[in-house]
C-alpha cells in the first residue's frame, strides 16, 4: 500500500559536477555504501593511500564482535566520521552494524568498541523468521549516516522488524523513537539519503513482502512504497539516487510484460511527485530481456550514475555480465524505442555458460574520472572470464573465481564506446570496487557460491557440506586503476570469508567483515 506525503521538496543539488551524493561529505568521511548516493564507488577525498605507499600496508588491528550469524550473514563494512566528539574524546569512529539487529561505534585507531545498541523486535518472535540463505531475517539494509548542521553524525538504521531507526554516531543513544517504515522480517538493502528521503529496496518476497522500492520523509515522517511488478530488486547497495533525485534500481525473477504493468528483470527510474508517492519514470530493458528471464540472469547488481563531458550517463550491469550505458535523461530511449535502446552496450566480460549462480556480477561496480578526463567503469565478477573478452593488459592467473575488468567510456564521432582495457588477476568471488587516488580497490569474498543442486553419478556421489563449511577466506586487492596491476593484497592474513556485505575505504584505511564476527583493518600508518 502506498501512502500519501505532504509535498516532496526536492534539495537543491550542489555542486554536481560529476558524480554525488545528497550533500557532498567532508573529507575523511564515509557516509553511505558506494561513497555516494549515485552509488558510484569513487572517493574523490580519499588521498591516503597511493601508489607510493600502497606497499606498506599492514594489518592495523582485528576486532571480534559479538555478532551472532543468520544463515550466511553477519558483519556489513562500516561507515565512517572522521572526528567526532565521544564521552572519551575526539575520535574517527566505524560504525559496524550486525544482521542480528546490532550496531556497534569502533574506534577507528584501535578497533576498541565505544558503544553498542541492539534493537529489539517489535511484533516478531525473536528477531523474525529465518527462511534459508535467501531470508535471513534481522538487520539486512546496510545503514546510513547523516552530518547535521551541528556537525552532529546521525547514523540510520532499519532493523529486521522494519522500523527505522536515528542513533548518535558518537555515543550511539536514540536521537528519536524508531519509527515504522519497511515490511516486517522482509529483506532490505542498503539505505540510501538523498535530500529529505531515504530510501530501501526490498528483494525475495522475505516475510511476505511485495518486491519493492521504499522511500521515507525525514520532514513528514511519512513512508511511500513503488511496486514494479517484477521480482527481486537486490542490487548491493541498494536503491541509486542519480544528482537530480531520480531513483533506479534493478528487477528480476519475473516475466517482462509492460501492457500488464510487469517489469521484471529491468531497471527502472522513479521519481517521488508532487505528493512524496514515488512514481514511474521510464525504463530500460534489455533485447533479449525474456531469454534473461528464463535463466535467472537478474540484474542483481545496484547501478551507477557519472555525468562525463556534459552528459549524464547511468551505468547498469547483471548476472549475464554484460555493461549497459545510458543516458539518464532519456532512460532506455523512452517509447520510441519501446524502452530498449543504449548508448553502448558491451560484450561479455563472463559468465559464457549463462549460468545463474557462482558466475555474472553480483558485487558492485565502480566509475572515475581521472586527471587525463578519461573516464573509466570497473566491474567485479564471479567465476571464469568470457573466452572472448581479452583486454590488452590481461594478468595471470586469468579470472578463474572471478576477477575485476576495466572498461573507457568516450564518446567518438557522435557515438559511445565502452573499450576494454585490463583484467586482473584471478580472485575468488570478486565482489565490490571502489576507486580512490588512481587505485582500485576490490576483494574476493571467498563464499561457497553454488547455489543449483549436483547430481551424483555412479561412481561418484554428490558432493556433502554446507556453503559455509566450504566457503574459504576473503582476500583484499590495491590495482592501479589505469593499468589493472596488483600492487598489495592481504593474501591469507584474513581467516574468514563474508556473503553480501562490502569493504570501506576512508583515511587510509581498509575495512572488511567477515562471517566469524571480525572487522579486519588494514592501512598505512600514520
Amino acid at each position: 500500500m502506498t501512502y500519501r506525503m505532504r509535498e516532496f521538496l526536492t534539495a537543491t543539488a550542489l555542486a554536481w559536477s560529476l558524480v554525488s551524493g545528497s550533500v557532498p561529505a567532508m573529507a575523511g568521511d564515509y557516509l553511505t555504501v558506494g561513497g555516494d548516493a549515485a552509488r558510484s564507488g569513487w572517493l574523490k577525498d580519499e588521498k591516503v593511500i597511493s601508489k607510493a605507499n600502497v606497499g606498506q600496508i599492514k594489518l592495523l588491528w582485528s576486532a571480534k564482535l559479538p555478532s551472532t550469524p543468520r544463515q550466511m550473514h553477519n558483519l556489513f563494512s562500516p561507515l565512517v566520521a572522521q572526528s567526532l566528539s565521544t564521552p572519551s574524546g575526539v575520535k574517527e569512529v566505524a560504525i559496524v552494524a550486525g544482521v542480528s539487529d546490532d550496531l556497534w561505534g569502533l574506534d577507528a585507531k584501535t578497533g576498541a568498541v565505544l558503544w553498542s545498541k541492539h534493537f529489539p523486535a517489535e511484533g516478531l518472535t525473536g528477531q523474525g523468521p529465518q527462511n534459508g540463505t535467501l531470508c535471513p531475517g534481522g538487520q539486512t539494509a546496510a545503514p546510513t549516516m547523516q552530518k547535521l548542521p551541528d556537525g552532529t553524525y546521525k547514523v540510520w538504521a532499519l532493523s529486521g522488524d522494519g522500523r527505522l531507526w536515528q542513533i548518535n554516531a558518537a555515543t550511539g543513544a536514540e536521537m528519536a523513537p524508531p519509527e515504522k517504515f519497511a515490511p516486517p522480517a522482509g529483506k532490505a538493502y542498503a539505505l540510501n539519503l538523498w535530500g529529505d528521503m531515504i530510501y530501501t529496496v526490498q528483494a525475495q518476497g522475505c516475510g511476505g513482502a511485495t518486491y519493492q522500492m521504499d522511500g521515507y520523509n525525514i520532514k513528514t515522517r511519512r513512508t511511500t512504497a513503488l511496486y514494479p511488478g517484477g521480482g527481486g530488486l537486490w542490487g548491493r547497495r541498494g536503491a541509486m539516487v542519480d544528482p537530480e533525485g531520480r531513483v533506479y534500481e534493478g528487477t528480476g525473477d519475473g516475466p517482462y510484460d509492460p501492457e500488464h504493468l510487469q517489469l521484471g528483470t529491468a531497471l527502472i527510474q522513479a521519481k517521488p511527485d508532487a505528493n512524496g508517492q514515488l512514481q514511474m519514470l521510464s525504463w530500460f530493458a534489455p533485447p533479449n530481456v525474456n531469454y534473461m528471464y528464463k535463466h535467472d540472469l537478474d540484474m542483481n547488481d545496484t547501478p551507477l550514475a557519472i555525468d562525463y563531458s556534459g552528459h549524464k550517463l547511468f551505468i547498469g550491469t547483471s548476472k549475464e555480465c554484460k555493461l549497459w550505458l545510458l543516458d539518464r535523461d532519456n532512460f532506455g530511449g523512452g517509447t520510441s524505442t519501446l524502452h530498449r535502446s543504449t548508448l553502448a552496450t558491451s560484450d561479455l566480460i563472463c559468465n559464457d555458460r549463462q549460468q545463474y549462480d557462482a558466475a555474472g556480477v553480483w558485487g558492485s561496480i565502480g566509475a572515475w574520472i581521472n586527471g587525463r578526463n578519461e573516464a573509466w567503469v570497473y566491474t567485479s565478477f564471479w567465476g571464469p572470464k568470457s573466452e572472448d573478452f581479452n583486454p590488452p593488459l590481461t594478468y595471470k592467473p586469468a579470472p578463474v573465481k572471478g576477477g575485476v575488468s576495466a572498461h573507457q567510456i568516450s564518446l567518438v564521432n557522435g557515438k559511445w564506446k565502452l573499450t576494454p582495457k585490463w583484467l586482473s588477476e584471478d580472485m575468488n568471488m570478486a565482489e565490490e570496487v571502489l576507486v580512490a587516488n588512481g587505485l582500485v580497490f576490490a576483494y574476493g569474498s571467498g563464499e561457497n557460491t553454488e547455489q543449483a543442486g549436483v547430481d551424483g553419478s555412479w561412481d561418484k556421489p554428490a558432493p556433502t557440506g554446507s556453503r559455509i563449511q566450504k566457503s574459504t577466506h576473503a582476500t583484499l586487492y590495491v590495482l592501479d586503476a589505469d593499468t589493472g596491476k596488483t600492487l598489495w593484497s592481504s593474501g591469507n592474513e584474513i581467516t574468514s570469508w563474508n556473503h553480501f556485505s562490502g569493504i570501506t575505504v576512508a583515511n587510509g584505511k581498509i575495512y572488511l567483515g567477515t562471517f566469524d564476527g571480525t572487522t579486519w583493518c588494514f592501512g598505512v600508518a600514520k
